[in-house]
Order: structure tokens, then sequence, then C-alpha cells
């Protein structure tokens, strides 16, 4: 048995894609009276575990958070259309405060946040989590606030308290309607066009596998932790493709190829419609 074997798990943000299957996981292991979602959604897999609880909400972090709990957060805005941009903010950021400060209330002494790749910005292949932090959207730079208020927590009682922070590359798996269902349907409907050369590294992460490692990471000692996580080889767009190709039982020849210049102008085109449109 590990350390929190009869501790209670409060999974903040935990009726979500990666929430659901990290419960999944956490089943086999501990007993359902010890796990608690919060979450201002209803879980469709585990709806009897569930207290609407909003992160931006101090009040309700106080009512639902139990003392000497651990802390599990996977609430997140990250889409790329949110608006107004505030939302990163109120939620990854605001809500880190919120989440510290009820931690201190209750004696809680671990947090384990699932930040993103998205610290990094436009990373050189190979970058490591002492890699340049170089977030080039709302969503990244507020991901790395978040972390920073959470080390801040951690410090205060660095040999007491464990943060375990888990910055992953695109999450897919079952049930996810993301970018790469996004892809694997283009290629599928045989309307998929190539942009470029096809060289450049899409790095993923597989949902069953991270939720794998944050469970694991239960087990850490007092300190502060911080992990990229990404799943192993990295693929090429080119190969990438071939590989979705081949499953699907097509011909794994790429037949349209579009310049990347002349893609970057369409794209531009869209962006000027966009805000003429709203």
């Amino acid at each position: 048995k590990n350390k929190i074997d009869n501790m209670n798990l409060n999974i903040i943000g935990g009726s979500g894609f990666i929430g659901t299957f990290l419960i999944s996981q956490l089943l086999k292991s501990y007993d359902k009276s010890n796990i608690k979602i919060l979450d201002i959604s209803k879980s469709s897999e585990f709806p009897d575990l569930v207290k609407f609880c909003d992160v931006r909400s101090k009040e309700e972090l106080q009512q639902t958070i139990e003392n000497g709990s651990v802390l599990i957060n996977l609430a997140a805005e990250h889409r790329d259309d949110v608006s107004p941009v505030s939302l990163y903010y109120e939620v990854n950021v605001d809500g880190a405060v919120n989440i510290c400060e009820i931690a201190r209330e209750k004696n809680i002494k671990t947090i384990i946040f699932t930040s993103s790749v998205a610290v990094y910005g436009f990373a050189p292949i190979g970058t490591n989590e002492n890699g340049a932090i170089n977030p080039f959207n709302d969503y990244g730079k507020s991901k790395y606030k978040a972390e920073q208020i959470y080390k801040s927590w951690q410090a205060e009682c660095p040999d007491e308290r464990t943060l375990v922070i888990i910055r992953p590359t695109v999450v897919f798996g079952e049930n996810n309607r993301g970018n790469v269902y996004n892809l694997i349907k283009q290629i599928a409907s045989k309307k998929f066009i190539m942009i470029g050369s096809g060289n450049n590294i899409k790095s993923v992460a597989y949902v069953e596998n991270i939720a794998a490692f944050l469970k694991h990471s239960l087990k850490f000692r007092a300190g502060a932790h911080i992990f990229n996580y990404v799943d192993k080889p990295d693929y090429n767009m080119s190969d990438l493709i071939k590989s979705i190709k081949s499953f699907l039982g097509l011909s794994t020849k790429v037949n349209l190829r579009l310049p990347y210049s002349v893609a970057i102008i369409i794209g531009k085109c869209f962006d000027i419609l966009s805000v003429i449109t709203g």
C-alpha cells in the first residue's frame, strides 16, 4: 500500500476527458468512497461521484474539498476559441490561487496539476523540463502562471508538501473530438490535404497512458516534481498520415499537397473574414 491508500482523492475537473479515464483507473486500486469529482459539469460515467463546484469560487471549493485530501487539478480553460480571453486567467490562474488557499486551510499536503507543453511555445525538438519558457498564447501563459502559484505553495513547507506538475502534449483517445480525431476524420472522408513537406513533428499522448502516469504520481514523496509527458516514438506528419491511412485500409500515398506559403495566405484570408463577420 502506498501513502494515500486510505486518504480521500478530490479530482477537480474530473468529469472531463482525462478525468474519466483517470477515475476508471483509480477505481481499480482505491475504494469508491474515497474518490470525489469536483466539477461544474456532470460526469457521464460517474455521476454519483460529482460534487458541483466552480474552481473560480473559493466558497464552493471550501464546501467541497475535504480536509487532508489529495488534490488532482484537471480543470482548465483550454479551447482555442475562448472569449473573452480573460477566462483563461480566471479559471487557470485564479483557480490555482483559490486551490492553494484552501489547501493551506485544510492541511492538504499533495497537489497534482496538469499543465501543458504550451508553456514552451514553439520549442526545439528534444526540449526537456529545463527548456526555455516562451508561451505564445494566453492558454500557455495562464498555465505557466498557475505553475508558479503552485510552486510557491509547495515552497512554504518543502519537506512536507508534494507538488507534481505534468506538462502533456496533445492528448487523444476514445470519446475525444480534438485535433487527432479531426485529422483521422479528414483522412477517412478522403478530404485531407497535406500542408507543406510533412516533416514537422507531431508529438501526442494517449489518454490511458497519461491517466496511468497521473495515478503513478500519487506515490511521489515531498518535493516539487515536474514532467513533460509524451508517448514515443514521435511521428512526423507524413509518417503519422501513412500510419492512419494504413489502419483505415487506404492507400498510404499522399495525393494532394499544398505549399506551406499558399496555405498561410489562405489561412490569413479566413482570419480576416472571421474578424469582419465575427
